[in-house]
């Protein structure tokens, strides 16, 4: 059975329970964190049932054997999956758009720079050149390389079960944005660039539940990394 991604961030304690398509209902589930930094705002756990007596009675945790029986909400409580059907948008649109990651890689960051100028300072090779961003020579490449591979997260975000990245990891992600000092507002700012830039690559495909599959996948991806970052 495919893993349920649960995510929460901290702010104060409250009750949850979880209500499943599948008809299974846990009202306790107890998710405890330990944020070493002000950045972590969010922790993953990946969830699956397991069959008990024929029956999927049984919810557990990939770093425990053992099952859950109480659960506590702290803060904010979400469950999240990754239907077939946003899976196939997903594809369908990445299919399109591939050839042209290039371009698209630099739009995308073009446009992150368009409503947050000052991101650039995360970038040390973007800094004191008095050139336009558009004519630096390591922006397209770096650019291109991010795209691809959050375009591809999403693309293999339902067959792993769980945010994969390629000729990279997550820690070493989350290390890295920690360093240069990456904050929540960047992260939104950069969802709101992407979506903007499929939407433009593919207009014709473009809908409500296609945004909604990219920005599913892109949060995800974002909690993965932020999970990392200390």
């Amino acid at each position: 059975m495919n893993p349920t991604t649960i995510t929460t961030s901290a702010s104060r304690t409250t009750n949850a329970s979880i209500n499943m398509l599948d008809g299974n209902f846990v009202s306790k589930l107890c998710l405890n964190q330990n944020h070493g930094s002000k950045f972590m705002h969010h922790q993953s756990l990946e969830l699956s049932w397991v069959k008990r007596n024929g029956s999927w009675r049984d919810l557990v945790c990939r770093s425990t054997p053992k099952p859950i029986r109480s659960v506590k909400r702290v803060g904010e409580f979400k469950v999240r999956a990754f239907t077939e059907e946003q899976e196939a948008l997903v594809v369908k649109s990445w299919n399109s758009m591939k050839k042209n990651a290039g371009e698209l890689g630099l739009k995308f960051f073009l446009r992150i720079f368009e409503i947050a100028p000052s991101a650039t300072k995360l970038f040390s090779f973007l800094r004191d050149l008095d050139i336009p961003l558009e004519q630096n020579p390591k922006l397209k490449p770096h650019a291109m390389t991010v795209f691809v591979m959050t375009c591809e997260s999403a693309i293999q975000l339902r067959k792993a079960g769980k945010v994969t990245v390629k000729e990279s990891n997550l820690k070493d992600l989350g290390a890295t944005h920690f360093k240069y000092g990456v904050a929540d507002e960047h992260f939104e700012v950069t969802k709101y660039a992407l979506l903007e830039t499929i939407k433009e690559a593919v207009p014709e495909m473009w809908s409500p539940e296609m945004r909604n599959a990219w920005g599913e996948a892109y949060d995800q991806l974002a909690a993965a990394i932020k999970s990392e970052m200390k």
